[in-house]
This record gives structure tokens, C-alpha cells and sequence, in this order.
């Protein structure tokens, strides 16, 4: 599926002969992200968080055989010797090869997926195809966020309660943080508890509902707080981290006074390396972290029910595409 007039149809490429370090993934089950409809204009092939079963491999493949179910989509391919490779930053090397950079002709929204060997991931047993595919992108961003910035004892809070937010409350939950949730609407905190918070908190009504500030604050959603109000040492505590994960715009303002003084830290995060993305998946399996997913068919139809919903926000909480 690729943009075509400004609208995702079903094409066809013709097929190309695999490199020897490459395999051709049957694809069962495939995310829709907003990251695919930002895209949608450009006529590339969409689709970063496919699931599917190995067809074929390359002569010089070794990690995978035919039959293997993995998933992935999003790196494509990095150097493998430069300074961030080597360090496990391979999503920052500047040769790599990620959706939307490049590959414009090769995605996981289709019938096969060509992708180098170490950059899918096997599905771990027990672990469901359709809960597996979200994962790949939306489980991959909040889990490295998390790994990255959260150290035992912090307070972890969650602005949105979204894709990347009902995932993210349960990641920070299943390792160990107390999770404060922040959203415009009331009417979620029953479903947030149950995900794993244990503190909710209307925006805009903070003040007096804190006990005690979050350490780590994770952006998860498209609407930024007030920050001018936000940023209070009783609402963040001193040095705490701010983590942008969801769109919030082309902008990212904050103001500057509270931010110097109560030394905050503004840091954005893509997703996660190949060593993070394994290792999310393996905990998520061990923990069950699930996500709530809506399905939809693999069909011009299908795909504009699922755009539709996502655009319009009404997805609980993340798009599947499902080939019958």
C-alpha cells in the first residue's frame, strides 16, 4: 500500500531478487501508525510494524529460517561500525536506513516485506501476530524511553493515554515505576488504572493533586501541557526528565526561567536499537503487557476505515491490518 493522489491504495511492485543477506517475509499482520499518514504524500510504500512468517532467505543468512515468524519495520539497515553501532545506538547512525528516509519502494503494508537479516526480530511463543505488530513501532519507542531515562525509585508520569501512552503505562509499570498519568479526560482514569496507574490526574487541575512530583515525564500524546503552569517543582520534581515521544507539533516551547532553574532535561527519543527492540519483546511476552488493538482487513476498504478512525482520533488505541 503506498500514497497514491494523496490516498493509500493497493498497488503492486514487481519483485526483486534478494541480496544475500536478506529475507522475504509473508506478511500476516501489519500496524497502522500515524507515522504512515505523515507519508502519505510523498507515494512511498507504507507500513513499519509488520508481523509475518519467513518465505525465502538469502544465501548468506544465518539468524533466520524459512518458517520463522519476526517482526519489524522500522530500522532497515545501519553501518554496523561507527560509533554509534558499536555502542548499541544503531538508530542514530547517519548511514542508516529508516522508514520514511529511504526503501520508498518496501514496507510492511502489503503482501512481503524484504528486510536484512538482525534488523527483524523473532516473535516470542505465546505472543499473538496481531498483538505483536503494534509493538514494532508504538511498544519499540515508549520501552526504550523508558530503559533509557527511568532508574529504580523514580516516579514515572505519562501525559496521554493513546497508542504510545497505554503502552507506555504499562511498560513503566511492569518495571517497577509509580505511574502518574496525566489526561485531558476524567473519564479514562478507570481505564488507566487498570493498564497500571496509580495516580490520575486531570490536566490543567495538578496543582494540590500531586503528593509528590514525577521524575521522568513521557510525552506520549499530540497535546502538550500548559507548561508555564507545569513546570512546578511540586509537579516536576528538580532535574526530572522530559521525554518527547508523540507529536506535538513543529514547535517546542517551554519556558525558559523554570526550566534552568529547576535544571530540567528536554530529550526526544525515535525508537528504540536492535539489542532494546529484543529485549522489549521479550518482556513483553514475560510480563503480558498487551495492546488494545482494533482490526481491520487488508483491502482499499479496510485501509481507509482504519485512516479514518486514526485521523479522526477514535482508535482504542492502535490500527491492525489483517490479511484474511
Amino acid at each position: 500500500m503506498r500514497g497514491v493522489d494523496g490516498k493509500v491504495l493497493l498497488t503492486t511492485n514487481p519483485p526483486r531478487e534478494l541480496q544475500p543477506k536478506e529475507v522475504l517475509i509473508k506478511i500476516t499482520h501489519s500496524g497502522l501508525c500515524s507515522s504512515d499518514l505523515a507519508y502519505v504524500q510523498y507515494g512511498c510504500v507504507l507500513g513499519h510494524e509488520g508481523v509475518g512468517i519467513v518465505e525465502q532467505v538469502g544465501g548468506e543468512v544465518t539468524k533466520l529460517k524459512v518458517g520463522d515468524r519476526v517482526g519489524g519495520g522500522y530500522l532497515r539497515s545501519s553501518c554496523g561500525s561507527c560509533n554509534y553501532c558499536i555502542s548499541g545506538q544503531d538508530i542514530l547512525c547517519y548511514s542508516r536506513n529508516i522508514f520514511g528516509e529511504g526503501d520508498f519502494n518496501n514496507g510492511t503494508l502489503g503482501h512481503h516485506f524484504i528486510a536484512e537479516q538482525g534488523y527483524v526480530y523473532p516473535i516470542p511463543e505465546g505472543m499473538s501476530s496481531e498483538e505483536a505488530a503494534p509493538l514494532q513501532c508504538a511498544g519499540s519507542t515508549v520501552y526504550s524511553a523508558l530503559i533509557q531515562y527511568y532508574k529504580h525509585g523514580m516516579r514515572v508520569g505519562i501525559l496521554g493515554i493513546g497508542g504510545l501512552g497505554h503502552l507506555a503505562i504499562q511498560f513503566a509499570n511492569k518495571l517497577g515505576a509509580h505511574v502518574t498519568v496525566f489526561s485531558t479526560t476524567a473519564s479514562k482514569e478507570e481505564e488507566a488504572r487498570k493498564f497500571g496507574a496509580h495516580h490520575f490526574v486531570v490536566l490543567g487541575q495538578e496543582k494540590g493533586q500531586i503528593k509528590q512530583p514525577v521524575d521522568l515525564l513521557l510525552l506520549t500524546g499530540s497535546k502538550a501541557p500548559d507548561w508555564n503552569s507545569f513546570m512546578d517543582k511540586e509537579i516536576l520534581a528538580r532535574g526530572a526528565s522530559i521525554v518527547a515521544i508523540g507529536f506535538t507539533g513543529p514547535t517546542f516551547e517551554v519556558p525558559f526561567i523554570p526550566t534552568f532553574f529547576n535544571g530540567y532535561n528536554i530529550v526526544t527519543n525515535l525508537v528504540s536499537s536492535r539489542r532494546a527492540h529484543s529485549e522489549m519483546l521479550e518482556f513483553a511476552a514475560r510480563n503480558e503487557i498487551h495492546p488494545v488493538i482494533e482490526k481491520f482487513p487488508f483491502s482499499n476498504e479496510g485501509i481507509a476505515a482504519g485512516i479514518e478512525k486514526l485521523t479522526s482520533g477514535k482508535i482504542r488505541y492502535r490500527a491492525v491490518l489483517v490479511w484474511e
